[in-house]
């Protein structure tokens, strides 16, 4: 993997979070907190370079779970202002008016795509930018929902592999308990990330720098990280069926 220094990563993470909300000439920045380790970073880095009244977090959770009082920790912990709006009765009303029952992944991507609407009309309303707390690993193999939470004004992390996303929370103060624990989208009870994703985040990491950064092959990759070489075609798959979420539409060329 990379070799950084994270010191220096977290200041320059800061200076852009920083200088983007000074060019926008806004009042802060909105973030959706989780109660995973990437929102939770991302609103460290907010209160560090902003200060703490310059930082709204939304809690949105779909049923009570860790997840919310996790969340609710990393608010208080930092002493930022914060909202919990439920958006079960949002969902639950959209099916209602659709006349059919949604399933898991179309429930789960409408929950993504209503939490970010109300980022946006909290950024609205406040004068403020949204922060996305994508982060590379999960940018480039899709795992993110188009127009839910891939959306945002900015995201800090989006150069940052998750492995790496680990290590600047642990620099920048975020609890253990959060950096530690399993990664979850809070879809469903019981859902992972890595279960989704069919592999786990270190290996991920591992193959995504090779294959993206170094530009190795498949069969490289498997010999120089003693891995099958099923599982670096897996996610050579995962980033190429999910190529459309990373661009904007696109239609033909006229009058060419």
């Amino acid at each position: 993997m990379r070799d950084l220094n994270y010191a220096e990563v977290v200041e320059g993470l800061m200076a852009f979070i920083r200088e983007k909300v000074e060019e926008a000439n806004v009042n802060g920045v909105v973030i959706g907190i989780s109660g995973g380790v990437d929102s939770a970073t991302v609103a460290f880095l907010s209160a560090k370079a902003l200060g703490r009244e310059k930082v709204l977090g939304l809690i949105m959770p779909y049923y009570e779970n860790r997840d919310l009082e996790d969340a609710r920790l990393v608010c208080e912990n930092l002493g930022i202002k914060y909202k919990i709006i439920p958006i079960k009765p949002i969902i639950d009303a959209f099916e209602e008016a659709l006349g059919f029952e949604l399933d898991s992944t179309a429930r789960g991507n409408l929950m993504a795509r209503s939490r970010m609407m109300i980022l946006y009309a909290h950024a609205n309303a406040n004068n403020m930018l949204v922060l996305g707390t994508s982060n590379r690993s999960e940018f480039l193999v899709g795992y993110f929902t188009k127009w839910g939470d891939g959306a945002s004004d900015y995201a800090p992390l989006i150069n940052m592999y998750k492995t790496e996303v680990w290590e600047i929370a642990r620099l920048v103060g975020v609890p253990p308990q959060i950096v530690n624990k399993k990664p979850s989208a809070g879809l469903w009870e019981g859902q992972t990330d890595e279960d989704e994703l069919g592999i786990s985040y270190r290996l991920l990491d591992e193959i995504l720098y090779h294959l993206v950064d170094l530009g190795m092959s498949g069969e490289e990759i498997a010999e120089k990280l003693n891995v099958p070489i099923n599982q670096v075609k897996h996610v050579e798959k995962l980033i190429k069926r999910s190529e459309h979420k990373r661009r904007l539409p696109v239609g033909p060329e006229v009058g060419a």
